[in-house]
């Protein structure tokens, strides 16, 4: 189910023009969910709502759940404070970095390099990850939600996989970042990648793996396959582009601070005062007053009765809430280093279901 979204900044201010079925159940999981503080309320706009409606496809309950997890995670993790002194020797190899360009359709671009790997610390690795996350964001264009990953496998060996923490990559992105990737493109990986492959695969959705491509250099097409995505001047010479100047970490890191200073102005409601957000309430959000409770029995009308204060936000702990189950069922489409759902052989990047929101194929 398409939502036709149009947006301004990708904080959660977008203005949509979805359909008056679409609608209401975006103004429902709103309903569900009840006020917020200001700055969580600025992030469920109707845009962000319907990100979380369509990886659930439109199941207002399972959606509702899915935003209610999120929230908890950015009140607590708090993902927008983050800041370039805190993850910059993360950065240092150019492991991960966001490049100066947009693809052929307006897609912020996010470069990875495995085998530049520098740290050992899952958690440190992820803090990163977050932080690239929230500036490829930071850094769409107004008609754009999605972003493109481009995985270089130059040099990567066995020592470069770990299966915990591609699991817990797969859980914060596909949980907390969802309908974000319109296109992963894996660029040469190597033959005993695709065992690993096979390891990972059922912690990730299926759609996620149909938006994976395994690119290959020596393949006769790869090269209109890029030049299908991208504008080879700009790309890279490392995955057949015509750029040959490379990652800089002193220039990347002027460019991080500057984005930095972008942040806080990104999260208020007086830079897009005319968008029509959640209710809000005062206070920030104390994490523990979002409780983990077994409250799926609870009727649509105690939720709306019981919500004058943020203890409404409960997480259910059904059985589909449990972390095997979110292994094994891979919930959400989101983004991930995994392989493509087609294996090598499948080099198509003009999947149909990156029509929605300016995905490729649509501009």
């Amino acid at each position: 189910m398409s939502t036709g979204l149009k947006k301004s900044p990708s904080n959660g201010h977008e203005k949509s023009s979805t359909s008056k079925e679409q609608q209401e159940k975006i103004n429902e999981v709103r309903r569900l969910i009840g006020p917020l503080p200001d700055r969580l309320s600025i992030y469920c706009s109707d845009a962000s709502v319907a990100r979380h409606l369509t990886a659930r496809n439109w199941n207002v309950k399972k959606a509702t759940k899915m935003l209610k997890e999120t929230l908890k995670w950015r009140s607590e993790y708090k993902p927008e404070e983050i800041r370039w002194e805190h993850i910059a020797h993360e950065a240092e190899t150019g492991k991960i970095y966001r490049a100066n360009y947009t693809d052929k359709h307006g897609r912020t671009v996010l470069i990875m390099r495995p085998s530049c790997q520098n740290s050992k610390s899952t958690k440190g690795q992820i803090k990163y990850l977050v932080y690239c996350m929230e500036n490829a964001v930071l850094n769409l264009p107004p008609d754009q939600e999605q972003m493109v990953w481009l995985i270089d496998f130059h040099g990567f060996n066995l020592s470069n996989i770990s299966v915990k923490l591609t699991r817990e990559t797969a859980h914060v992105l596909q949980d907390h970042y969802p309908e974000r990737l319109g296109l992963a493109i894996l660029y040469n990986p190597p033959k005993f990648f695709e065992p690993f492959y096979t390891v990972v695969k059922p912690f990730l959705e299926p759609k996620t793996c149909n938006k994976v491509k395994f690119v290959y250099s020596n393949d006769p097409n790869a090269k209109k396959i890029m030049e299908d995505v991208f504008d080879m001047d700009k790309l890279e010479s490392a995955f057949g582009g015509n750029d040959t100047v490379g990652f800089n970490i002193n220039k990347y890191a002027e460019r991080m601070r500057e984005d930095d200073k972008k942040i806080p102005s990104f999260w208020t409601r007086d830079s897009h005062p005319s968008r029509a957000l959640q209710p809000i309430l005062t206070n920030e959000l104390p994490s523990a007053l979002i409780n983990l409770q077994s409250d799926s029995d609870a009727s649509d009308k105690e939720r709306a009765e019981n919500s004058p204060s943020l203890a409404h936000i409960n997480l259910e702990s059904d059985s589909d809430a449990s972390d095997k189950e979110k292994a094994e069922n891979s919930p959400s489409d989101g983004v991930n280093s995994g392989g493509g759902g087609g294996g090598p052989a499948d080099n198509n990047v003009l999947d149909s279901d990156e029509s929605r929101n300016g995905a490729v194929g649509t501009h």
